[in-house]
C-alpha cells in the first residue's frame, strides 16, 4: 500500500451529510467523497468504509481538480437530495447532486450522482474504490458497455456513466470536464450477484421523482413555529433512518464513530433500541406522521414477541435478536479510534428500563386513538408479571455499562412507569387487570426510589442506590411523571446536574473519571439528548429564558445541513459519536414541540 493510499479520512464527523432511501444510507463528505455506504441494508457490510479506515477501504470521490475557493452545500428544499457546490479559484462553479431513489424492494439499491456545470468549464476527477465486507474484499471489476460491474461473493455493483473510466491500483478512475449547463450522471446500483444485471433507469427522471417524494412527505408536517426548518430536517432524518419494509428505526446509520477521539467507546448503532420507542412515537404522532408511528409500533410488537424474560434492549431492523459483536481488526478506526465493532454485545444485557418503555409506548398509542388488539393486552399482562417478579434486581442500566450490575435509579423509575401505565390502562381505558395489586406495586416502587435513589446531603437523585455520583438519566423522572418538575427533589437534582455535569451549556451523562461505573476508560463528549432533557425540565419549571438559551446553543451545534450526532466535544468544538443520531433528532423534535406549544410531549407524558 502506497503512502498516498494509506492516508485515512480527515473529514470531521460534522462535515458529512446524509442521503438515503429508507433501506440504507450513505455519508457524503464536503470534499465530494462518499466514505460510508452499507448495501442493501443499514446493517449490511459496507462497500465504502473509508470513514473507519483509509481510502483503500472503499470510497467514491467526485470533485473538481485544482484549487477550490469555497464549498457550499444544502438539501434541495425539504428533501433528502443533497447539493454540493464547488467554487474554484478562477470563479468556475460546479455542483454534485447526490441522492438515493426511494426503494420499492430490496434487490436493487441505486445511488445517483449528477455533476452539473454552473459556471465556466471545470476539470473533474472521479475515483471509486469498490470494496465489500467493510473494506476487506476487493471485487472483480469488468468493463461494460454502460460502464463497469464489480462482483464478489453475494454482492454485485454496476456503475453506469457516459464518462470513460479505467482501472488504476485497484481503483476505478476518470478525468473529465463539465461545461456550464451540462449534466453528467453516475448511477451506482447494488444487486444480488446471482441475479441478472439490472437494466438502466433514467437518472434525471429519478432525481425529479425523489424530490417530489420528499417534498410531499415533508408537507405533512404539523407547524413547528419559528423552528419549522429544524423540525422538518429532523423528521426527514428520522424517516431516512427508517427501514421501510419493517418500520424499524436505526439509532444511526454508522458503527464505531468514537464518543471520544482515540477512545474505545465505539459502538455499532445500526440497530433499533426499545428505549427510543415512546419518544419516537411522540415525535412522529405530534408532528402528524401516524403511518410511520404505526409502522414503528408494529415493529416493536413483533420484536418483543416471546417470553418477557427474553426481551432485549435492542433488535435488528427486522427484529433479529442475535447481534453478535466482533472487531473488524483490518480497519484502524475513525482517526485511529479502535476497535471498530460490528454487532453489539449489549443486546443480551438485562435492563429494566425497556419494560417501562414498552408499556409507555402502548399507552401513548392508546392515547392517540390507536386501540390495542387483544394480543397486545395479553403481552402487557405477561410483562407486568415479569416486572413484579424482577424489579428489585440490579441491571446494566440505560447506558449499557460494561461494568457490574447496579440498582440504577433510572431503571427503577422506568419499572414504576411500566406499572403506572398498566394502572392507567385499567383506570382510563377500561382494560381488565388486577388494579389493586398494580396500584400497591406502583406505590412500593415509588417509595423505594425516593428512599434509596435520593441523597438528602446532595439534595439530588443519584446514579444508583447508595451512590454519590450524579447521572443525567434522572432528568427523565419529571418527563415520565414520576414526580412533578416543581418537586423540591427534582429542582435540587436539576441544579446539581447543572453544577456538576454541565460543560459550556451541554450535559454529560455522568462523570466517567474516578468511579469507573461503566467499566471503560474515562473520556467522552457531552451527551446531546440529555441536554434536550434539561431544556424540557426547565421549560416545565417555567424557566423559559434558560430553556431557550440552552436550546439555541444546541441548534448552533447542527452542521451546515442541520444534522447532529450523539455527543459533542465542547473543547474541541466538534461532533462525536455515530452520525446522524436518531435519538438526538427525536429529542430535537420533541423539544421544539415543548417550546412552541402550550402542552408539548413533555407535559403530555408527565400527565400521562
Amino acid at each position: 500500500m502506497s503512502e498516498a493510499n494509506s492516508v485515512g479520512t480527515s473529514v470531521a464527523i460534522e462535515d458529512y451529510a446524509l442521503i438515503g432511501n429508507t433501506h440504507t444510507a450513505a455519508l457524503v463528505g464536503r470534499d465530494g467523497s462518499i466514505d460510508w455506504l452499507c448495501m442493501p441494508r443499514f446493517d449490511s457490510g459496507a462497500c465504502f468504509a473509508a470513514l473507519l479506515g483509509t481510502r483503500d477501504h472503499g470510497r467514491w470521490l467526485i470533485a473538481p481538480v485544482g484549487e477550490i475557493k469555497a464549498v457550499r452545500r444544502k438539501y434541495r428544499g425539504d428533501t433528502l437530495v443533497l447539493e454540493t457546490e464547488f467554487e474554484l479559484a478562477g470563479g468556475e462553479r460546479v455542483a454534485v447532486i447526490d441522492f438515493m431513489p426511494i426503494c420499492e424492494h430490496g434487490d436493487r439499491i441505486d445511488l445517483i450522482r449528477v455533476v452539473e456545470g454552473r459556471g465556466g468549464t471545470v476539470s473533474m476527477q472521479m475515483e471509486a474504490a469498490f470494496r465489500f465486507d467493510y473494506g476487506r474484499v476487493v471485487p472483480w471489476v469488468r468493463s461494460r458497455d454502460y460502464g463497469l460491474s464489480a462482483v464478489a461473493g453475494p454482492d454485485a455493483l454496476q456503475l453506469r456513466t457516459p464518462i470513460k473510466m479505467h482501472g488504476e491500483n485497484l481503483k476505478t478512475v476518470a478525468a473529465f470536464e463539465v461545461a456550464e449547463g451540462e449534466r453528467i450522471p453516475f448511477t451506482l446500483t447494488w444487486y444480488p450477484s446471482h441475479l441478472d444485471e439490472p437494466g438502466s433507469r433514467h437518472p434525471l427522471k429519478l432525481l425529479s421523482d425523489t424530490e417530489k417524494y420528499w417534498s410531499e412527505w415533508s408537507a405533512r408536517c404539523k407547524d413547528g413555529g419559528p423552528w419549522r426548518p429544524q423540525l422538518i430536517r429532523s423528521l426527514i432524518t428520522l424517516k431516512a433512518l427508517t427501514f421501510s419494509p419493517t418500520g424499524g428505526i436505526v439509532a444511526a446509520p454508522t458503527t464505531s464513530l468514537p464518543e471520544w477521539i482515540g477512545s474505545v467507546r465505539n459502538w455499532d448503532y445500526r440497530y433499533c433500541w426499545l428505549r427510543d420507542a415512546t419518544f419516537t412515537l411522540y415525535a412522529l404522532l405530534s408532528s402528524g406522521y401516524s403511518e410511520e408511528a404505526l409502522a414503528w409500533g408494529g415493529w416493536l410488537l413483533r420484536a418483543i414477541a416471546g417470553e418477557p424474560g427474553q426481551i432485549q434492549i435492542m433488535y435488528g431492523i427486522a427484529g433479529e435478536r442475535r447481534l453478535t459483536e466482533f472487531e473488524a481488526r483490518w480497519l484502524p478506526g475513525y482517526e485511529n479510534s479502535s476497535p471498530v465493532r460490528i454487532g453489539n454485545a449489549a443486546h443480551d444485557q438485562f435492563q429494566l428500563d425497556v419494560y417501562g418503555e414498552v408499556m409507555d409506548a402502548f399507552h401513548v398509542a392508546r392515547r392517540y386513538g390507536v386501540e390495542p388488539s387483544e394480543d397486545v393486552w395479553n403481552v402487557v399482562l405477561v410483562l407486568m408479571d415479569f416486572v413484579e417478579q424482577h424489579w428489585r434486581e440490579p441491571d446494566e442500566g440505560i447506558w449499557e455499562v460494561r461494568g457490574p450490575r447496579r440498582h440504577f435509579t433510572h431503571s427503577k423509575v422506568m419499572a414504576w412507569v411500566a406499572v403506572d401505565r398498566a394502572v392507567k390502562a385499567v383506570e382510563q381505558h377500561g382494560m381488565k387487570g388486577p388494579l389493586d395489586k398494580w396500584r400497591a406495586l406502583r406505590d412500593t416502587i415509588h417509595a423505594d426510589v425516593c428512599r434509596y435513589g435520593f441523597r438528602p446531603d446532595r439534595n439530588a437523585f443519584v446514579q444508583y442506590y447508595g451512590a454519590d455520583t450524579l447521572d443525567a438519566s434522572v432528568l427523565m423522572m419529571s418527563l415520565v411523571g414520576f414526580l412533578p418538575a416543581q418537586d423540591p427533589r427534582i429542582v435540587g437534582t436539576i441544579e446539581a446536574i447543572q453544577r456538576d455535569l454541565v460543560d459550556e451549556g451541554l450535559v454529560r451523562r455522568y462523570n466517567t473519571i474516578g468511579a469507573n461505573v461503566d467499566g471503560l476508560p474515562p473520556g467522552e463528549g457531552a451527551f446531546l439528548p440529555c441536554t434536550f432533557w434539561l431544556v424540557d425540565n426547565l421549560a416545565m419549571l417555567g424557566r423559559y429564558h434558560e430553556a431557550h438559551e440552552i436550546f439555541d446553543r444546541l441548534l448552533t451545534l447542527c452542521n451546515d445541513v442541520g444534522l447532529l450526532s450523539e455527543e459533542y466535544d465542547p473543547r474541541g468544538k466538534r461532533q462525536l459519536g455515530n452520525f446522524p443520531q436518531a435519538f438526538t433528532h427525536v429529542f430535537l423534535i420533541n423539544t421544539i414541540h415543548n417550546l412552541s406549544r402550550t402542552e408539548g410531549p413533555a407535559e403530555e407524558r408527565a400527565k400521562a
